[in-house]
């Protein structure tokens, strides 16, 4: 009886480990010869390279003041940080000794050439929606850039994180395996977008909450979340935008990165707005399309509520009031004792009550999703750190307050904004997202003030 156990313990752990090593094991996929340089159509290229910016892969794949596509920055995660990776043609510390075959399994599935399994923050979970076209396309365009030697950098992951054989049961989980199924009920320009929303513009990686494994919540589809210390607002049919979006103004936005009714793209949605800038028309419309669809149709009331906030916010005159007129800022009279009305007052009317067209002056607030959203942490980083004017580009700019605003002054300005322009009631809590913004404020100039 007892060699009857035993045998039976021995087959079922056999049994588990065998399926343990098929679920983890990736073969290697033997190296290109990366002294043969491959000859690719120009078309080809030119396609991978609209694909590249709609997947804003220069944006992770660049670390600050590196080489593009030479990787090296750090992505924080609840687990720890992950560090992107080289992903120029170099040989040693790149993708040059990657065949296609290797470079279409990372998309697909996840694995690298020597077989192990990525870390999702690499977001294969959209990119094995891409076609087999487009990733060769994508491919053409990464091997055609400059070599650039950048060797990866040590994830900061705590145990057993480290052991990548643990990212198979995350995959067994919550990767579904493409490619992107056109939805026949639906035309070619909205299949489009929604082909490039889901797969290479991956927008579900910051637009989606996460559940405590790091995978999106599928049931929650495009519900709001966070990313590097901003929060991606709500693109679904709860969006927080007082005035409800639209594809003409979606396609807009996307493609200057601010409108008049809505406001600027910041943070994470900066640099995907700028990519979008270099992707045709077409493409950006399907996205807006796609976009707007899950938004779905705003009921009568509000959309007449926010017809009612357009029509009065001053946004078509040269700057009608005393404060407008740049050197005659004075502050209008505020109530006695109200710290936020003041600051708002001397410090913010005298732009947004200018009457001068965004981005000469700036927005009526009483139109800023920001105001209205769900979290202050937005509002909070855009009063510390403005928005600096961008080089050859024309955009809103706004003077950061992190250094003039203590706490509660800031404190005292967003509950004022948040009072007087949004019709939501008062965040429960402020002082944490503006401890969490001071924090990452300060790490940000010190990193920068590096040699």
């Amino acid at each position: 009886m007892k060699q009857s156990i035993a045998i039976g313990v021995l087959v079922l752990v056999g049994a588990v480990g065998a399926g343990a090593f098929a679920l983890t094991y990736k073969p290697v996929i033997a190296p290109r010869d990366p002294a043969q340089k491959p000859a690719f159509d120009q078309a080809l290229v030119r396609r991978g390279s609209e694909l590249a910016a709609v997947g804003d892969c220069n944006t992770c794949h660049t670390a600050p003041g590196g080489k593009v596509f030479a990787g090296g920055l750090g992505l924080p995660t609840p687990f720890g940080t992950i560090y992107s990776t080289n992903i120029t043609p170099d040989p040693e510390t790149g993708i040059g000794r990657w065949p296609e075959a290797a470079f279409q399994r990372a998309m697909r599935e996840g694995v690298d050439r020597e077989g192990r399994h990525l870390y999702p923050a690499f977001p294969y979970d959209h990119f094995t929606l891409v076609t087999d076209d487009d990733n060769r396309a994508l491919y053409a365009f990464l091997m055609t850039r400059p070599a650039v030697r950048s060797p990866a950098k040590q994830n900061e992951l705590p145990f057993p994180l480290t052991l990548r054989p643990v990212l198979a049961g995350w995959k067994l989980l919550f990767l579904k395996q493409g490619p992107y199924t056109p939805d026949p009920a639906r035309d070619a320009l909205w299949n489009r977008g929604a082909y490039l929303v889901e797969g290479i513009g991956h927008c579900g990686a910051c637009h989606t909450p996460r559940n405590i494994l790091g995978a999106e919540k599928s049931h929650q589809a495009f519900a709001g979340g966070d990313a590097e210390g901003w929060h991606a607002f709500t693109i679904n049919s709860a969006s927080p935008s007082p005035v409800p979006w639209d594809v003409d103004t979606l396609n807009v936005y996307l493609r200057q990165g601010w409108h008049g009714l809505h406001g600027v793209a910041r943070g994470p949605m900066g640099p995907v707005a700028d990519n979008l800038a270099a992707v045709s028309d077409q493409d950006v419309k399907a996205i807006a399309v796609y976009v707007a669809d899950m938004m779905g149709h705003p009921t009568p009331e509000r959309r007449q509520q926010g017809e009612a906030l357009a029509t009065a916010a001053p946004r078509d005159s040269t700057g009608s009031k005393p404060q407008s007129g740049g050197s005659q800022t004075v502050a209008s009279a505020v109530p006695s004792g109200d710290i936020g009305a003041a600051i708002y007052a001397s410090a913010c009317a005298m732009c947004h009550e200018s009457g001068r067209p965004v981005p000469y002056g700036g927005m009526s607030l009483s139109l800023s999703t920001t105001v209205s959203a769900d979290s202050p942490r937005n509002l909070i980083n855009l009063l510390l750190a403005g928005l600096p004017a961008a080089d050859g580009k024309r955009g809103p700019i706004m003077p950061g307050f992190a250094a003039t605003l203590t706490d509660p002054q800031i404190s005292a300005l967003v509950s004022y904004l948040r009072a007087n322009f949004s019709r939501k009631g008062p965040w429960p809590d402020i002082a944490s997202p503006l401890r969490e913004a001071r924090a990452a404020t300060l790490a940000s100039n010190t990193a920068e003030a590096k040699p």
